[in-house]
């Protein structure tokens, strides 16, 4: 083979692994904002503070523990709704699914596995969207202190009220640590249009209302 069909060749083989490259890239972030699409903190690549490790492993309750976050956030997971999760002073009223890789939160806030449950002693944790999909974290900002974080969950409701707001860090997986008394953590990006940071939103538990029947 000549010099010159080596060289072309060589070229057209370059053009189609390019193609196929782009191609995979295009496929796996389907439908995602890569700039403001994984509410789901990550772990830090050196240890987290001190004072997360110490809370970590100073705890002296048996209370749930959080999963550490998917190695992959696109692994297929199957689609299991939960129950509802409804913040009154945003307008949100949103279906509410088992686990947090994307594939989940795609389609709505996703509780942690290993987090408590929803009027359970301890710490349940649910990232979501903030500006992409159904968005149904976006103005997550204007929960204030005492409003109410309801979730309607199979024969019975969980209303806790905020009591806080706070601007963390991707890597700071402290906010998911298991708590005494049971409070809830709402994840989510910030600014908008941004992963730059998290919002969290945390709330204690102020009543557990069993619905007649049940």
């Amino acid at each position: 083979m000549t010099r010159r069909r080596w060289i072309a060749l060589l070229t057209a083989l370059g053009i189609l692994l390019a193609a196929a490259i782009t191609t995979a890239a295009v496929t796996r972030g389907s439908g995602h904002n890569e700039a403001e699409d994984s509410p789901v903190l990550a772990p830090p690549t050196t240890p987290s503070t001190v004072t997360a490790t110490t809370h970590r492993t100073t705890t002296t309750f048996k209370l749930p523990q959080p999963d550490a976050p998917p190695a992959d956030p696109y692994a297929p997971t199957p689609i299991v709704q939960v129950g509802v999760i409804e913040i009154p002073k945003i307008g949100l009223v949103h279906q509410v699914y088992e686990g947090i890789t994307l594939t989940v939160i795609d389609h709505g806030p996703g509780h942690w596995p290993g987090s408590a449950m929803p009027c359970q002693r301890g710490n349940t944790v649910f990232p979501g969207h903030r500006v992409t999909h159904s968005h149904p974290f976006l103005n997550l900002d204007q929960v204030a202190v005492g409003d109410q974080i309801v979730f309607h969950m199979p024969g019975h409701d969980c209303v806790y009220a905020a009591t806080g707001t706070q601007i963390v860090s991707p890597s700071d997986l402290w906010v998911t640590d298991p708590t005494p008394t049971p409070t809830v953590t709402l994840i989510a990006c910030h600014p908008k249009h941004s992963a730059a940071q998290r919002i969290v939103v945390k709330g204690k538990l102020i009543a557990d209302i069993r619905r007649p029947g049940t």
